[in-house]
């Protein structure tokens, strides 16, 4: 196995409760891929995803390896409200976790009558959405024709002389909820997993569906936690680890993959290899040959956004009633889309600020906090993109310069000040994060987002079974997509290929 990302440790468990022997080849000296924690002074952050969705798939894993329940293997809370949005207005509404009628509510007291209605209505069609593509981007593997997913299953309102129906999920924004705030509350989800409102489809209308509906989660302790839990279930399964040691390639004989070369000289025979690095990766690298870039699979590649994350060592406690997240809307939505498409930074982005109510991630009286921003993972214009660069000069190769990067930054600071109070006079420290240096821990700059149907198919990931015989794709990077809940179902998908064969469907 290739990686010890989280969908390479779900195959992982899974085919060793199966009977296979696993064994996992990691290039960084941890597991967890994007699913890490920076440690300061006492002070921790989750420098990935910071909050769980779906955790459905997570139970799924943790009873089918071991019988146990998720909740025994990590502290899972509900979050409770699931988050708090400011608006560029100066408007705040209070969301709380998987309640419709709660949400409806909520908006309508803060944005005025009939604006949680219209929300209502509009989370009706998107629920339509999902169930028309849930079971084929969730739960089946990709089919080699995957045509149908290339049609967007919104059932967008038909507006205008032409009566032509909104084909991105700003259009929707625009044509169906009719309110520049409600608009910015539904592109704020697809920002969150790294898509451009601007250019994404209708049907990333099933991503606030699937938050609202299933709720939002919290491990305490941190995500990371989560990625402990899971890596102690693959060693209980006998899944053996090799850390700091790199895959350098695929053997293959007879057209068929037999087992890896290693950075050392080395080599590793298999029966199946499980490639759980970045699919773009594995072919810049050349760990999978190819003889020409039409050969690479299909792998999202509409996605070029990444992120950039602050962490704040804040001086003093929370307060009693903070929201665990704010989400703090840019003034200028469309100014904030062109800069993702030009492959610039904005004057002043949305940001996500997490601030967890959790005394594991902080020393006493303090409070450790995370500020996000979805940005173009591009390069700055004549910059060379070196093969397995890796360094702690984020400047150097991203962004444009060190000042230009530190300029962003206090934008961003500035902005999460809406969300904390006194952050400016409470800072002890920050330590930023862009997309160098995901690029340094996983081999990608961009972080890619869940599967989603339309566009032509071009946000579909890459199927996990590989153009190469015995190589299988699991991970973000790969059906059905990025995000803590997809990358474990892609996990699953890699295992039920495996173990059953091509005729393997999914779970039922």
């Amino acid at each position: 196995m290739i990686g010890a990302g989280m969908g390479a440790m779900a195959a992982a468990a899974r085919l060793a409760v199966a009977g296979h022997r696993v064994k996992v080849y990691e290039r960084a000296d941890t597991y967890g891929g994007a699913v890490r924690r920076f440690e300061r002074d006492g002070f921790s952050f989750d420098t990935g995803p910071g909050l769980l969705h779906l955790p459905a798939v997570w139970r799924d894993f943790f009873v089918k390896t071991g019988k146990e329940p998720l909740e025994k293997c990590v502290d899972l809370v509900q979050v409770d409200p699931a988050g708090r949005h400011v608006f560029a207005d100066g408007t705040a509404v209070t969301l709380p976790n998987a309640s419709r009628a709660g949400v409806v509510s909520a908006l309508d007291g803060a944005l005025g009558a009939g604006a949680g209605e219209r929300w209502g209505d509009f989370l009706v069609r998107a629920r339509d959405a999902w169930d028309r593509s849930r079971r084929p981007l969730l739960e089946e593997p990709l089919p080699a024709d995957a045509s149908r997913l290339a049609r967007d299953p919104y059932p967008a309102l038909s507006r205008g002389l032409l009566r032509r129906p909104a084909r991105t999920l700003a259009e929707v924004g625009r044509r169906e909820l009719r309110d520049p705030r409600l608009a910015a509350l539904l592109e704020s989800h697809a920002l969150a997993y790294g898509f451009d409102p601007a250019t994404a489809p209708a049907s990333a209308a099933v991503l606030p569906y699937m938050e609202q509906t299933f709720g939002s989660w919290y491990v305490r302790g941190g995500m990371r936690a989560l990625a402990d839990a899971v890596h102690e279930r693959c060693l209980a399964r006998k899944v053996e680890f090799a850390l700091g040691t790199e895959v350098t390639g695929v053997r293959i004989e007879d057209g068929r993959a037999v087992g890896v070369e290693l950075a050392d000289g080395g080599t590793a025979d298999a029966d199946h290899v499980v490639a759980g690095a970045p699919v773009p990766a594995l072919y810049r690298d050349r760990v999978l040959p190819w003889r020409s870039p039409d050969e690479w699979p299909h792998h999202q590649s509409a996605v070029r956004t990444g992120r950039v994350t602050v962490c704040l060592a804040l001086r003093g406690a929370r307060e009693a009633d903070a929201a665990h997240r704010t989400v703090v809307h840019s003034p200028d939505r469309a100014g904030e889309s062109a800069a993702l498409a030009a492959g610039r930074l904005c004057d002043r982005p949305t940001v996500v600020v997490l601030r967890p109510d959790d005394e594991r991630l902080r020393p006493g009286g303090h409070e450790a906090v995370t500020v996000t921003a979805t940005v173009s993972a591009a390069l700055p214009a004549g910059a060379p993109v070196p093969a397995g660069a890796g360094g702690r000069s984020p400047e150097s190769r991203w962004g444009g310069g060190a000042a230009r990067v530190e300029a962003f930054v206090d934008r961003m600071a500035a902005a999460a000040e809406a969300a904390v109070p006194g952050l400016r006079e409470r800072l002890l420290w920050r330590e930023v994060r862009t997309p160098e240096d995901t690029f340094r821990e996983t081999g990608a700059r961009e972080v890619p987002g869940p599967a989603l149907a339309g566009a032509g198919g071009s946000l579909l990931p890459a199927a996990n079974v590989s153009p190469v015989p015995g190589v299988y794709f699991a991970g973000g990077w790969s059906h059905p997509g990025g995000g803590l809940a997809h990358s474990g179902m892609s996990g699953a998908l890699v295992a039920g290929l495996i173990v059953e064969g091509a005729a393997f469907r999914g779970s039922r």
